[in-house]
């Protein structure tokens, strides 16, 4: 009696099948893999946190033109190629493979669009003596935390280099889709990572950029 008690409480055994969670293998591994990236960015903005704000010199070097508004068509950017990214994944679902395959294209592109804007921005700033190691501003009468560049290169750059990846991420998706060798579920993996990737832009935006904005009057 209490080894029936027993198996009706701790249910039937897993027989050896691809789901042992009921959870598509695909997306568990998807899932584990964001949980294990979010810890590294979230290292990345409390290390960039910290030294902001135990710093007495920190640069405000975003103008609201163009730094600002930059970053703002950047978010604009990303929540538009999240939208296509719903709207791929929707139709792949429906078996939409035109249509599935053309919204991937799309948030591909917009992916790309955002690092090509993203480095001109570091081509300007490159420009203005802004470096890793060092920059030229001045600020309260001593020169700018040289720490500045570093953590905007270092969290912005890593960033990108995600944004970058999950640009080839799409496009081997839409072309392995379109051939019909991906099917609905592959779409909605690289969906989750798309989607995480314009999440964390959700925090480096604010963090980094408005929190940096020169309001200072130019005579």
């Amino acid at each position: 009696m209490a080894e029936l008690d027993i198996d009706a409480v701790a249910g039937p055994a897993w027989g050896g099948g691809v789901a042992p969670f009921a959870t598509n293998t695909k997306k568990l591994g998807m899932w584990l893999f964001l949980l294990s990236d979010s810890l590294t960015f979230s290292t990345a903005i409390l290390a960039y946190a910290y030294v902001r704000l135990a710093s007495p010199a920190w640069p405000r070097p975003f103008e609201i033109w163009p730094a600002i508004a930059n970053a703002t068509f950047l978010t604009v950017i990303l929540l538009s190629s999240s939208l296509t990214m719903v709207l791929a994944v929707a139709a792949a679902h429906r078996d939409d493979v035109r249509r599935a395959v053309m919204y991937i294209i799309l948030t591909a592109i917009g992916g790309a669009a955002f690092v090509v804007l993203h480095l001109m921005e570091w081509f300007r700033l490159f420009a203005e003596g802004v470096t890793p190691w060092s920059n030229q501003y001045v600020v309260n009468g001593q020169p700018g935390d040289p720490l500045f560049g570093g953590t905007f290169f270092g969290l912005t750059g890593l960033h990108m280099l995600h944004v970058s990846i999950g640009v080839i991420y799409l496009s081997i998706i839409a072309i392995g889709f379109g051939r019909r060798k991906f099917n609905a579920d592959h779409v909605e993996v690289s969906g989750l990572y798309w989607h995480f990737v314009d999440l964390v832009w959700m925090f480096i935006f604010p963090m980094v950029y408005l929190m940096s904005v020169n309001l200072t009057v130019k005579p």
